[in-house]
This record gives structure tokens, C-alpha cells and sequence, in this order.
């Protein structure tokens, strides 16, 4: 008995969403864990960059990558519960929004992907615009890590927030182009070799992008703070990672405007919930000042 190939890809498109959400959650945590050792979470940020990686292999990165965003409101909400950290009514806006926006982006992602093989993927990865646009990259990146970041890091979030999030055109496309060439290298005719040797690029291409990503977290973790850090570094991650996949994998080719217009309502709506969960979480601010009526002046 054959599996019908649109239930194979409905049921790797479900796959990779739960496993999608559940590092989400793994995520989440380590910002609470830091609180006890950042060792500690450094330990859970592998699990769920491991679970990332599955993720980006069974379903579009134009639907994984938005889904990060789940981690934070679900680690302000063990927070709240595990350290008694106050979480005020805009906080818990934020998760609703956040998780509002979240299911606009499922439903209105891209549902297939038009690179599912090796041989496509070497194709894609040769393409004139796609090597254009990872040359303007790797220029970013030495200017902002040589000299812009030396000067402006400790005082100017976007520096650190830009080097990780532009290191993520690497590191996701590489997550995804590692499952598409583990499929031939086991194989015994004359592509293993080719197969093999893909693989072994972008192995070291997703180590070395994930080391100085973890280098550069780290920094800015220590001069701003964690909350305001992670609110803007979704934002530039998540509109990074789209633009290069979109370049490499084209997985918007086959979205309709309907489609595109859901999916940046959805990202725009989780945005916003986690600015408003993040940048303003000290706010001393209750449902009782919510009811509290403005008196009328005699």
C-alpha cells in the first residue's frame, strides 16, 4: 500500500508543526532557566535547536520560523509561575496576541515546498540572485563584526540584534539543506560523493553560524536587557530568515496576495504582543486601574 504523496506531505507539514511549537517551548524556558545558571539553559537551547532542525526539515521555513515567537510568551508564563515573576495585564495581552497572530500565521504559511531534492537544492544554491544576496550578507556581517560592533555594540542593541539575525540566512537554509543531502549520502552511486561533500559544507557553514549567533547572544545579553533584546531580535530574525529562504527555497511562488497578506497581519500581530509583553512587562499596571472609571470634574 502507497501513501498518497499529499497525505505525506500533510502529515510531515503536521509533523513539523508540533515539533515546531515543542522547541518553541524548550526555547522559552532557557530564558527562565538562565536565572539559575546559564549553563543550565545553555544545555536546553541545543534540545531546542535540535528540534528546530527537524522542524525545518518537514515543514516550510516561512512557517517555522515565525512559530519562535510561541517561546516567549510561554516563557514569561513559566516565569510567572516558577520564579513569581508579576505578569501585568499587558503582558498577558501579549500572550493572547501573540498566540492570535501565531494562528493566522499557520493557516495562512505556505503548505509545500518546491526544493525536495538534493539535485534541486544544488541548483537553488547556484542560482545568480541567491549568491548575490549571500555576498551582501557576509559584507554585513564583517562590517558590522570589525567595525561597527567594537565601537556601537555595547551601547546600540540593533548592532548585536542585526549580526545574530543576519547569521541566520546561514544557519536556517543550512538546517533544511542538511536533510535534503543526508538522503543521498547513503546511497551507492556516483552522487554519494557530491552528496557527501554538500553535506560536510553546510555541517560546518550551521556550526560556525550557530557558535558566533551563541557569541554574540551572550554579549548582548550582558549590556541590555534580556526582555528588550528578545522582542527586537525576533523581529529581524524572523524578517531575515524569511527574505533569504524566500530567495533560496521559493516557497512564496505558489501563495496567493490573500495568503501574503495573512501571513504579514499574523506577523505584525505577534510582533506587537511581544512588544508588549517584553519592553513593557514592569509596568505596574492591573485590571482594578483598568475598571477604575475617570471621575467627572464639577
Amino acid at each position: 500500500m502507497t501513501l498518497d504523496p499529499k497525505e505525506s506531505t500533510s502529515n510531515s507539514l503536521s509533523a513539523g508543526l508540533c515539533i515546531a511549537v515543542l522547541s518553541s517551548f524548550v526555547n522559552g524556558s532557557t530564558f527562565v532557566l538562565q536565572k539559575k545558571g546559564i549553563l543550565q539553559a545553555q544545555k536546553r537551547v541545543v534540545l531546542g535547536q535540535v528540534g528546530n532542525f527537524l522542524a525545518y526539515n518537514m515543514a516550510p521555513a516561512a512557517l517555522v520560523t515565525p512559530l519562535g515567537a510561541l517561546g516567549v510568551p510561554f516563557g514569561s508564563l513559566l516565569a510567572s509561575y516558577m520564579l513569581q515573576e508579576n505578569l501585568n495585564v499587558l503582558g498577558k495581552l501579549g500572550c493572547v496576541l501573540s498566540c492570535a497572530g501565531a494562528a493566522v500565521l499557520i493557516i495562512h504559511a505556505p503548505k509545500s515546498e518546491n526544493v525536495s531534492s538534493r539535485m534541486e537544492l544544488e541548483e537553488k544554491l547556484g542560482d545568480p540572485v541567491f549568491l548575490g544576496y549571500l555576498c551582501v550578507i557576509l559584507l554585513l556581517l564583517l562590517l558590522l563584526i570589525l567595525w561597527v560592533a567594537p565601537v556601537h555594540g555595547p551601547t546600540n542593541i540593533m548592532v548585536y540584534s542585526t549580526i545574530c539575525s543576519l547569521l541566520g540566512s546561514f544557519t536556517v537554509p543550512s538546517s533544511k539543506g542538511l536533510g535534503l543531502a543526508a538522503q543521498d549520502v547513503f546511497t551507492r552511486d556516483s552522487s554519494n560523493q557530491r552528496a557527501l561533500c554538500l553535506l560536510g559544507l553546510l555541517l560546518v557553514t550551521l556550526a560556525s553560524s550557530v557558535l558566533i549567533q551563541f557569541t554574540y547572544i551572550n554579549k548582548a545579553l550582558e549590556h541590555f536587557d534580556s526582555s528588550v533584546f528578545g522582542a527586537v531580535y525576533y523581529v529581524t530574525f524572523t524578517t531575515l530568515v524569511t527574505l533569504a529562504t524566500a530567495i533560496l527555497f521559493r516557497e512564496w511562488s505558489d501563495v496567493g496576495a490573500v495568503d501574503c497578506l495573512g501571513m504579514l497581519c499574523g506577523f505584525v500581530t505577534v510582533s506587537v504582543g511581544i512588544v508588549l509583553l517584553q519592553v513593557f512587562k514592569e509596568f505596574t499596571w492591573s485590571w482594578n486601574d483598568v475598571k477604575k472609571a475617570p471621575r467627572k470634574k464639577d
